[in-house]
């Protein structure tokens, strides 16, 4: 290229588009002060505590704007275990388990999975119960949960070939919500959710 010719500048997103991103970032954004607002409530006084005003009033936004994004505290609590599960899975991506099995490696994935619920037991007990709403409308954020789950166990299972995995995670599913009440209960002592996963998985993938 000559001196003195000109680059042609890079076209610029329309500014309808760019407003778009704006707003779906704002939106974005809003969505996840309001379910940290939640956990940090629930944090502090468990599932009692954590009231739509109150949940507005911290993440400084209008009432009604909250009820736009979640029609109730149980799917505000179900959005906050969606994503704690997402994080959690991504974790345990980043530093995979290890294990000679997928009994094994499965096992010690759900065991640092438990152990990060337990650092936060209202919080933890608060999630809980909202997974216990008959509200339909918060399905998809239970499906959420469970999507997570699954892929944190397939990514543990790795290459391994294991049949039925389904029906293996709906099973560890099961039994880590029953665990986790007993636990949020005061029916079994801290590390003992962890323990029974172990159990429940090598029962399931020991024997394929």
């Amino acid at each position: 290229m000559g001196t003195g010719a000109v680059v042609p500048a890079a076209p610029s997103a329309p500014a309808s588009r760019r407003g778009t991103g704006t707003r779906a970032a704002e939106t974005a954004a809003r969505r996840r002060r309001l379910v940290e607002s939640a956990v940090a409530l629930a944090g502090e006084g468990g599932y009692d505590a954590v009231q739509m005003r109150d949940v507005a009033a911290r993440a400084e936004v209008a009432l009604g704007t909250l009820y736009r994004h979640f029609s109730s505290k149980d799917q505000l609590l179900l959005a906050a275990m969606a994503a704690q599960a997402d994080t959690l899975r991504c974790r345990i991506e980043q530093r995979p388990p290890r294990g000679d099995s997928p009994a094994e490696r499965v096992s010690e994935g759900l065991r640092r999975a438990c152990t990060a619920l337990e650092r936060q037991p209202r919080v933890t007990s608060a999630m809980v119960t909202a997974m216990s709403s008959t509200d339909g409308d918060a399905a998809p954020l239970k499906q959420a949960v469970q999507d997570s789950l699954r892929r944190m166990i397939a990514g543990a299972i790795g290459d391994d070939c294991v049949t039925d995995l389904d029906a293996i995670v709906d099973v560890l599913g099961h039994v880590w919500f029953a665990a986790l009440a007993f636990w949020v209960g005061g029916m079994s002592d801290t590390g003992v959710m962890a323990d029974d996963l172990e159990r429940a998985a090598h029962l399931l993938l020991d024997a394929r």
